[in-house]
């Protein structure tokens, strides 16, 4: 032991150094195996592909592949598993998974494209693709269509029937009566950049059996639904929605736009909307544009946002609604839904909505329970509701409701600012201003008259609501992109603004939180006015 150690002690540096770099390049290269092993183990699956001019037949490999969804249907996929269609072609069909073509976490079953652009999937009058109980499968870069909602097709085009952790990207979806995609009774689902036009009931709908936690961690982002004018076979209901969630828990719907829906809806009666949910917990709808959706001729709603019966601790901010025919944001419940409360809407612009249908206003709040109890406590704060056609809130006839607090909103009316009963409301904070008369709420020409009569905007003894012209451009909105909204300040106040100190700190007098962050993303004053800074 002594040699040894003398030995390896006179050893010139060099010597040493090569010896460790012989050790680590060992070590090295055993570690690089390793690796490769496991992400090829991570990663193994086989690759199926599918041509116009393959065989059933054939092998499925790049270079003999199949040819139609039959032969896919009756292949059992296993985790890792891809499945390519030619891009520019189109494969008649309907594709069905279930339960024995599932993955796993890091090995999805995958079912997309190879080549230029995107294959088609051509449902005819059936659905395009059922996913039934399977796990951690990925559709891409496809596109799915029917024959048309009233040119003989009558299903969904996507069915995600009691799935979970499934992922659609970069999809277009048309030509189905019902849905464009449906989700039921699945949980962990994520969709993206998903155009659905020229559908029926809806572009993307979610819905289950009947409980909040049918479906749960739902996330739509980047999505546009276009067109999509109603279900011609529905009689009873509303159709012609944009995205609309129910029965759901914890759901995302972020940076999307929906437009010129709902427009042939075949009844008069309730109507559609173009992002809204009804029994529903903890939903956020952020940074989305809904705009010129419509609704039949004579019947209701046809909005831009909804909160509907049922919805609980919900949020939409963030948001950019205009020229809808219905309010750009109902506050609704409905008999024999579960009670509706402690919602929000924060840091929203509506222009010009409501024109068309009874709302005739901006905000729209409606109950036909009968009970204020089943619609209260509602949060609406530092919005921005401009309406030259129309009034700023409306209360529907039938509209109990008990504590709904609006703070720090600017509100512009044509003439009259509200209609209807507001009794079960607080206002404080706001800044009101008519466009025919500067000031005009009920019988009240002025601020102070609507404090002395209703009470309303006063707080500590003293009036704490304004009645400013904000002087906003009146020019139309163009804005169709929800990655623009950070840039769109059409509304933003003069830097001389008496409006951006006016209000009162939510945090300090009612400890709301309001998140710090304007409609644009720019810091917003503790105690600004409206919705963008």
């Amino acid at each position: 032991m002594k040699r040894h150690r003398y030995t390896w002690s006179i050893m010139g540096s060099k010597m040493k150094n090569q010896v460790f770099e012989h050790i680590f390049e060992l070590l090295g290269y055993t570690i690089f195996i390793s690796c490769l092993l496991s992400c090829t183990q991570q990663n193994h699956g086989r690759a199926y592909y599918l041509s116009n001019n393959g065989d059933d037949g054939n092998d499925g490999s790049i270079s003999a592949p199949f040819k139609s969804i039959g032969k896919l249907n009756i292949l059992q996929l296993q985790p890792g598993d891809t499945v390519f269609f030619a891009a520019g072609q189109t494969f008649t069909g309907s594709i069905l998974l279930d339960a024995s073509d599932s993955g796993l976490d890091k090995q999805p079953v995958v079912i997309t494209s190879f080549g230029a652009g995107n294959a088609t999937i051509d449902g005819d009058s059936a659905t395009a693709l059922t996913l039934h109980q399977c796990r951690f499968v990925q559709i891409k870069n496809l596109q799915f269509k029917g024959l048309g909602r009233k040119e003989g097709n009558i299903k969904d085009g996507i069915i995600v029937n009691e799935c979970n952790n499934i992922f659609l990207d970069g999809l277009s979806v048309k030509g189905f009566q019902k849905a464009g995609i449906l989700i039921y009774n699945s949980s962990n689902i994520n969709i993206n950049h998903v155009t659905a036009t020229e559908n029926g009931f809806a572009g993307i709908s979610i819905s289950g059996t009947g409980k909040k936690t049918d479906c749960k961690n739902i996330n739509i982002r980047n999505c546009r639904v276009e067109n999509n004018p109603g279900d011609p076979t529905n009689f009873t209901n509303h159709s012609g929605n944009g995205i609309i969630a129910s029965y759901c828990t914890n759901v995302t719907i972020e940076y999307c736009t929906a437009t010129n829906n709902g427009w042939d809806m075949p009844r008069k009666g309730n109507g559609p909307v173009g992002i809204w949910c009804y029994e529903a917990d903890s939903v956020i709808i952020q940074h989305c544009i809904s705009y010129r959706n419509r609704t039949a001729p004579g019947a209701a709603d046809g909005g831009g946002f909804d909160f509907d019966g049922g919805v609980t601790n919900s949020i939409i901010q963030y948001c950019l609604s205009y020229e809808n025919e219905g309010s750009a944001f109902g506050l609704f419940q409905y008999a024999g839904a579960g009670n509706w409360y402690n919602n929000t809407i924060r840091y929203c612009i509506s222009e010009n909505d409501g024109s068309i249908s009874p709302a005739h206003a901006g905000v729209f709040v409606w109950n036909s329970s009968g009970d204020p109890d089943q619609l209260k406590d509602c949060y609406f704060y530092n919005n921005t509701i401009y309406n030259a056609k129309g009034a700023a809130i409306s209360y529907e006839p039938q509209s109990l409701h008990s504590n709904f607090h609006f703070y720090n909103n600017i509100f512009v009316g044509r003439d009259s600012l509200i209609i209807g009963e507001n009794s079960g409301s607080n206002f404080l904070g706001n800044n009101w201003y008519s466009l025919k008369d500067g000031f005009n709420i009920k019988d009240s020409r002025t601020l102070q008259e609507w404090f002395a009569t209703g009470r309303q905007e006063g707080y500590n003894g003293k009036v704490v609501g304004l009645n400013i012209n904000p002087q906003f451009d009146s020019a139309s909105t163009r804005i169709t992109n929800p990655d623009s909204l950070k840039y769109f300040n059409k509304y933003q106040l003069v830097p001389s603004s008496a409006l951006r100190k006016g209000g009162i700190n939510l945090e300090q007098a009612f400890n709301i939180n309001t998140g710090g962050k304007a409609f644009n993303q720019n810091d917003a004053p503790v105690n600004g006015i409206g919705a963008v800074f």
